[in-house]
């Protein structure tokens, strides 16, 4: 799994999102889903996703009758939020690290790359029925 991630620290590079011009977010979105259809064609795409703000999130715990007990965001304690995700089936760290460092390649404003961080992690299996 790659996760795209955005920390408060880029906001210092980047201007919001809502302030590039649209052939910037053109630029960026065709950039996605040509890596998405790159992925798809090679056989290696699961899954891919954006998400939206954190200002949208919300945190979800049972409560002690089992009701949930909702917080809203954003996540005070945190400047990096979760941006979105790519599940991939590859032959393998190497292979992920490659494909991590290339969607991290996506042009942001100006048509730079925006280089932002890809946390590369294994989806793990359930354990076997003999456990």
């Amino acid at each position: 799994m790659l996760l795209m991630q955005f920390s408060g620290n880029m906001s210092d590079e980047l201007p919001p999102i809502g302030t590039w011009s649209e052939s910037e977010l053109q630029a960026h979105i065709a950039f996605m889903v040509g890596a998405n259809q790159k992925l798809a064609a090679s056989g290696e795409l699961v899954d891919a996703q954006g998400l939206a703000m954190p200002a949208t999130a919300r945190i979800v715990r049972a409560g002690r009758d089992g009701a949930p007990l909702v917080t809203e965001g954003p996540f005070a304690e945190t400047k990096e939020f979760l941006a979105g995700y790519w599940i991939v089936d590859c032959e393998g760290l190497e292979r992920a690290v490659e494909i991590a460092a290339f969607v991290s390649t996506a042009p942001g404003p100006g048509g730079r790359p925006l280089n932002m961080p890809i946390e590369v992690r294994q989806v793990m299996s359930a354990p076997s029925e003999e456990m």
